[in-house]
Formats: structure tokens, sequence, C-alpha cells
């Protein structure tokens, strides 16, 4: 079983930036899969936020592109987020995912949390003055 867990969530005002961290362990070797970051607020479904496959092409969700960048370090086992310019509307909590097997996942399928099925316990980013 691959285990995550996140870290860097904070408070910030508007128009700052935090850079989230993932930690996967318990992978095997050649096995790095895909990774992705998903946010949840109360009441809403979760959203996909950013996808990188195993050979670090990217997929964002369009309320982050331009703003966002996915990066990984399979040797590490690490997948980070660094978010700039944020919004009062990216507050959630953020999630970090992992699935095995890349091969045939579309880019709507990767923004769909039932496309993973590991998860971090998450990590809360809150933007606000």
């Amino acid at each position: 079983q691959v285990r995550l867990a996140e870290s860097g969530g904070g408070s910030v005002q508007p128009g700052g930036s935090l850079r989230l961290s993932c930690v996967a362990s318990g992978w095997m070797y050649s096995a790095y899969g895909c990774m992705a970051w998903f946010r949840q607020v109360p009441g809403k479904q979760r959203e996909g936020v950013a996808f990188i496959d195993s050979d670090g092409s990217p997929i964002y969700g369009d309320s982050v592109k331009g703003r966002f960048t996915i990066s990984r370090d399979n040797a590490k086992g690490t997948l980070d987020l660094q978010m700039n310019s944020l919004k009062p509307e990216d507050t959630a909590m953020y999630y970090c995912a992992y699935a095995r097997i890349c091969a045939g996942l579309s880019a709507i399928q990767a923004m769909t949390a039932g496309s993973f099925p590991n998860w971090g316990q998450g990590t809360q980013v809150t933007v606000s003055s």
C-alpha cells in the first residue's frame, strides 16, 4: 500500500504564495504511477487541481492555470505544488493522490477523484485578508 503525507498548508493573504509537498512511501521500484493534487471545500465535490504522470507531463485545472505548478521527484518519492497569486477562492483542503497505473487515463479522468485509489490526509490552505 502506498502511503501519502501532505504538508505546507497555511494561511496567506490574497496574492501570496505557498508550496505544498507530498511524500510517498511504500511503492515498488518502477511503479511511480500518476500523482495529482485535489482540493475540497465543505458542501462541494472534490476538485482536480493538477495532475502529473510518471514522465512529468502535467495537466492543470482551468481555475489554476498560469498560477500553480506541479512537479515530482521519483527518486525521492515527492510531489510538490507551487501556488502563486493565491485567491480567496483557492481556500480549501488540499489532498495528494496516487494511481499505480497511468496508461489509458484521459485528461478528464486525470482530474477525477475516482481515478485515484490512494490519498493523503489533506493539508488546509486558507487565503484571506
